[in-house]
């Protein structure tokens, strides 16, 4: 905390139900603040975080919920003019903050910040580099876009001298339009990829590439950057970098390289060297080459802050991974049932690589719901549609909030599942999740695997799956569900 603030303040948090935001209210009740909050709705696993904090919330927005005024609101990004709250902020003269101004202001001060950036792996190597500081006593501070097995939470406030960011390039607030990583300062960064996406805000790549680029300035000279050197992407932003840059990957010629890679059931084995010297052997239970570059970014930054080989090889081995990140829901009548929270045509890919790996042999059904901003667009059709037929069969969910998009603007789910079906493979949509629950629980076999993959709940369509899939081999006349 920064050491400016004496005495306890009273934070209200609108739109308390956001990823970020949920652990913020946590940081800032556990750091002797009083914290209540508004959403229109807040759910697991939000509401379970808060609840347990002992941090209560309104349902809905009115400006009821500000009287008496808080000494900050701190106003999600999801807010916009003409809601109550902002109106009432704004009308009152309230003082008010964005997520990553009230990090910057209240918890980044006299911390070395180590933020991960890019457009997949932030939450995992977040988790991964957080794991490896505590494992080593390093006593971390860290907040993760999604909850982290090994901690129980996403948030930590270990009180070392280390805070390890989540750098997300989505704008901050409606006042606040830059990415939030700009606001956190960092000693250190990683970048794990860099490609189109967040559509509603970015018109193309190049749009994005000038947000990392300007990151990247804001690193000092006695900084670093560990960037994927595989990308010319990648490379291209940090070029001009005033600090030293160490590339990872699987390429000879990179600093930081992962070699003789091993995929078995349960377990991944790699080589990790640095610059030609062996730096540590990684077993760990993570399945997937996109979770080796994770855990090569992690090692780099940790092993750069003194991190020695022992505690680097102890912690990725006990490393449980992210909630939503092939998360196993159950196993019924032979079926199982995969979580992801994949929602790029290039994590889906990816996703689907690393669940072969992990559960080889099984017939893969992969079930996609366009649900994020970008997905819901059609700028990504046909990237879609390549990345779902690398499963075995595919289903496709509704495009979600889909009236919002005018009809040359949003994704069609026809279009992508006839591109799946003329490349050979049986792929179905459906408007609702009942559908594809009972779809699946008609076509699938012992021995399949259901990976379903969102950035949403999908109305609850793995609970769903699991009745039906419980159901089909209930007596006739009983029902399991």
């Amino acid at each position: 905390m920064t050491e400016s603030v004496t005495k306890p303040l009273h934070f209200h948090l609108s739109g308390i139900g956001g990823a970020a935001m949920a652990p913020l209210a946590g940081m800032l009740a556990e750091s002797g603040h009083r914290v209540t909050g508004s959403d229109a709705g807040v759910y697991p696993p939000a509401s379970t975080l808060l609840e347990g904090l002992g941090i209560r919330w309104t349902n809905g927005f009115s400006e009821k919920n500000l009287d008496p005024a808080p000494d900050i609101v701190v106003l999600g990004n999801a807010l916009s003019r003409g809601n109550p709250e902002v109106e009432t902020v704004l009308d009152r003269n309230i003082p008010y903050r964005s997520l990553p101004q009230a990090l910057e202001e209240f918890f980044l001060p006299g911390r070395d910040s180590l933020i991960v950036t890019g457009t997949h792996g932030k939450t995992t190597t977040t988790s991964m580099l957080s794991w490896i500081l505590h494992y080593a006593g390093r006593r971390p501070n860290f907040l993760i876009g999604g909850v982290a097995e090994n901690f129980g939470r996403s948030f930590g406030l270990g009180g070392g001298k280390e805070f390890v960011l989540e750098g997300d390039e989505y704008d901050s607030a409606f006042f606040d339009k830059g990415p939030k990583f700009l606001h956190y300062h960092p000693r250190e960064a990683i970048i794990t990829s860099l490609e189109f996406d967040h559509a509603d805000i970015y018109t193309d790549l190049a749009a994005i590439e000038l947000q990392f680029r300007r990151m990247v300035n804001l690193v000092p000279r006695a900084g670093r950057i560990v960037a994927w050197g595989e990308s010319e992407t990648v490379r291209g932003v940090v070029a001009k970098a005033f600090c030293p840059v160490e590339t990872y990957g699987f390429t000879p010629g990179l600093d930081w390289l992962a070699g003789d890679v091993e995929f078995t059931e349960g377990e991944t084995r790699f080589r990790v060297s640095y610059r030609g010297a062996e730096v540590a052997r990684i077993r760990m239970q993570l399945a997937g080459r996109h979770n080796v570059l994770n855990a090569l970014a992690a090692i780099a930054i940790a092993h750069g802050r003194g991190v020695q080989r022992e505690a680097l090889e102890g912690a990725l081995r006990k490393f449980q991974g992210v909630l939503r990140r092939l998360e196993i829901k159950g196993e019924t009548s032979g079926v199982l049932v995969v979580d992801d929270f994949a929602h790029h045509p290039t994590a889906i890919r990816v996703t689907i690589d690393a669940a072969r790996h992990r559960w080889p042999g099984r017939r893969l059904w992969a079930v996609f719901e366009p649900r994020s901003n970008t997905m819901r667009r059609r700028v990504f059709e046909s990237d879609l549609a390549a990345s779902l037929s690398t499963a075995d069969a595919a289903v496709l969910g509704a495009v979600n909030r889909a009236k919002l998009l005018d009809d040359n603007e949003r994704l069609s789910p026809d279009r992508v599942l006839q591109t799946i079906r003329s490349a050979g493979k049986k792929a179905e949509g459906f408007e609702t999740a009942e559908h594809i629950a009972e779809y699946l629980a008609s076509e699938t076999r012992p021995g399949d695997l259901i990976l379903v993959m969102s950035n949403g709940s999908f109305d609850g369509l793995c609970s769903k799956l699991l009745v039906k899939l419980q159901d089909r081999t209930a007596p006739i006349g009983k029902s399991n569900g």
